[in-house]
C-alpha cells in the first residue's frame, strides 16, 4: 500500500455560485437588497434636497397649509373637517406657484439703497438709456418698492 501525495488548494477569494464544502445560501439576495436600499435613499436624498430649494421660496404657504392639514385630520370628522380641504389646497397649490429666486432676492436688496427720491431718479436715468426688455425687471422691483415703502404723510392733509 503507498500512500498518494496530497495536495492543499488555497482558495483565497471564493464566487458567491461556487459551493463550498456545506452548501451555503447564496449571499446575492442580501447584497441585491442593501445596493437598492442605498440607492433608493440616494434618490430620496437627492429629491429632498431639490424639494428643500423650492420650499425655501415659498415657506409661508407650506406651513399655513401644513398646520390647516394637521388640524383637520386631528380634529377629524366633527369640527375640523373644514380646515382638511384648504390645508390640502395650499399644500398642494405651492410647488405651481413662483417662488423668489435667490438671485432676485439679492437684486432686491441691492435697490433698496436707492432710497431717497433723488437717488432713484438717477437710477431710472441710467435705466432710460437701456431698452425696455432689457431693464424690465429692474423697474418692476423698484415699482414694487416705491409702492410698499411706507408714507409719511396724512393723505386727508395733502402735501407740505
Amino acid at each position: 500500500m503507498t500512500l498518494r501525495p496530497r495536495r492543499n488548494l488555497v482558495l483565497w477569494s471564493q464566487t458567491a455560485r461556487s459551493p463550498g464544502r456545506y452548501r451555503a445560501a447564496p449571499v446575492t439576495r442580501g447584497r441585491r437588497f442593501r445596493r437598492w436600499t442605498r440607492r433608493g435613499g440616494l434618490l430620496i436624498l437627492i429629491g429632498l434636497m431639490a424639494l428643500g430649494r423650492g420650499v425655501l421660496a415659498r415657506w409661508q404657504l407650506i406651513l399655513a397649509g401644513a398646520v390647516l392639514t394637521v388640524t383637520g385630520g386631528i380634529l377629524g370628522s366633527g369640527p375640523g373637517s373644514p380646515f382638511l380641504l384648504p390645508g390640502l389646497m395650499l399644500l398642494l397649490s405651492a410647488p405651481l406657484l413662483p417662488g423668489r429666486s435667490r438671485a432676485r432676492a439679492k437684486l432686491e436688496r441691492e435697490l433698496a439703497a436707492y432710497s431717497t427720491p433723488a437717488e432713484r431718479r438717477d437710477l431710472e436715468a441710467t435705466l432710460d438709456h437701456y431698452p425696455g426688455d432689457t431693464t424690465h425687471e429692474l423697474r418692476e422691483i423698484l415699482a414694487s418698492q416705491a409702492t410698499a415703502a411706507p408714507r409719511s404723510q396724512i393723505p386727508s392733509l395733502g402735501r407740505r
